[in-house]
């Protein structure tokens, strides 16, 4: 895991990740794998670069903003009664502490987030 150094930069739609299995209790459809590469730490947030395969998966959130560098996925959220999430290339999404969410990616993911 590298950290950005202040003044340094990367791209973030170039980063090489190493994925991981998601654990089965979570897989619903397929057999989506993710990566995660923190970026950086300022104070108490932690800002990196999430990628998730394609197939479907359920998560318990974080507090997070993430902007969608590439892919395609909906987001259904099961504690909320909120409408499904239809994201892409640029949306910029706002997740709740505790949320419980279905993400089915249809092309893998790649986001940046600040938690």
């Amino acid at each position: 895991m590298s950290v950005l150094a202040a003044g340094a930069g990367v791209d973030a739609g170039a980063l090489a990740l190493t994925h991981e299995p998601l654990p089965a209790d979570e897989v619903l459809a397929g057999a989506p794998t993710t990566a995660v590469h923190e970026l950086a730490t300022i104070g108490a947030v932690e800002i990196g670069v999430w990628e998730m395969t394609p197939g479907t998966a359920t998560d318990t959130e974080a507090d997070e903003v993430f902007v969608v560098l590439s892919g395609r996925a909906t987001i259904s959220f099961a504690s909320c009664g909120l409408p499904d999430l239809e994201i892409g290339p640029g949306s910029v999404v706002r997740l709740a502490e505790g949320m419980r969410t279905t993400w089915t990616v249809t092309e893998t993911l790649r986001k940046v987030y600040v938690a």
